[in-house]
């Protein structure tokens, strides 16, 4: 009986490892696709899906686990609803390869810091999940922050609220099908592939390919996208079962965090005051969603809200 108190913490520390390492990678890895800068940017995109597929492929063989790709494409709701979650995805892995080569990371940065309160957002329209006083403070609070960005510098932004809402969907997507991190993204990128294959067919018909066409460095950064792509996802699908939600919630704003670092420091993107008062905003909320969030789930009388 001794060994369990030991085993469990060994699981959570190896959950803490995976799931901090995943967000990190997240959040480190625009230097990877800005080496890329001088492939059209929709061919870094449709790469990213194709090695990504042919690599989740490979895990999935060595994990022997065709058998959970076979029941899911078996059932024809479950494969509608990846198809769709595909879609999502693949807007979300677009969006953000425009937004690091376009150099606007300081953008990226606010909508995976608003993502979490979208998915809220999403769970209250879609799912009729009820939010609790502070938590609709808290999603207003990053609203006005949105709002004050628009005003402020005269252009709603795009980028922020496209990546916010395509991997809210996403995430709404996955929840209601039973089908895991792996597999499931090997059939997402496998339904999403025939699509940018022929994009990709297309632009070496057209002579535009920079596959076939490009150095070897670029060859091979192109085939690695795949690989850095399903990496993280293999090492969150490791970590967050073995660690309270609660923590994957704080950790995940390492990403953004990082990114919007990069963003100012590595890259010299503008920070004015006008992102400052709008990321203030947003911070906000997320402190008020955080802190009310952890306060109902150590309180057991408190009535169920919307959760991340």
């Amino acid at each position: 009986m001794s060994d369990i108190p030991s085993r469990d913490k060994r699981e959570r520390l190896i959950g803490l490892a995976f799931t901090t390492a995943a967000f990190l990678f997240w959040g480190l890895y625009p230097p990877y696709w800005r080496l890329l800068a001088a492939v059209p940017q929709f061919q870094v995109f449709a790469h990213r899906v194709v090695w990504a597929c042919m690599f989740t492929a490979c895990i999935v063989t060595l994990q022997r686990r065709w058998s959970e790709v076979r029941a899911a494409l078996s059932s024809r709701k479950t494969t509608l609803t990846l198809l769709a979650s595909g879609v999502c995805v693949a807007s979300n892995w677009s969006i953000y390869i425009v937004g690091v080569l376009s150099g606007r990371l300081v953008s990226v940065s606010m909508g995976y810091f608003i993502n979490p309160l979208v998915s809220v957002l999403l769970g209250v329209l879609v799912l009729r999940e009820r939010l609790r006083f502070w938590q609709i403070v808290a999603v207003l609070c990053a609203f006005s922050g949105v709002l004050y960005m628009s005003v402020g510098s005269s252009g709603v932004p795009w980028i922020s609220l496209a990546l916010a809402f395509s991997f809210g969907l996403y995430g709404l997507l996955r929840k209601t099908v039973a089908v895991e991190s792996i597999p499931g993204t090997f059939v997402e990128s496998l339904l999403v592939s025939p699509l940018v294959i022929a994009y990709l067919l297309f632009a070496g018909i057209r002579g535009n390919s920079a596959f076939g066409t490009a150095d070897a460095p670029t060859h091979l950064l192109l085939i690695g996208a795949g690989v850095v792509t399903a990496i993280p996802i293999i090492w969150f699908a490791n970590g967050a079962r073995r660690i309270p939600l609660s923590l994957v919630g704080f950790l995940q704003y390492l990403a953004p965090t990082c990114q919007l670092l990069m963003g100012i420091y590595l890259y010299g993107e503008s920070f004015t005051l006008t992102h400052l008062i709008s990321f203030g905003l947003i911070w906000l909320g997320i402190i008020i969603f955080t802190l009310s969030t952890f306060l109902q789930r150590n309180n057991p009388s408190s009535a169920p809200a919307a959760e991340i």
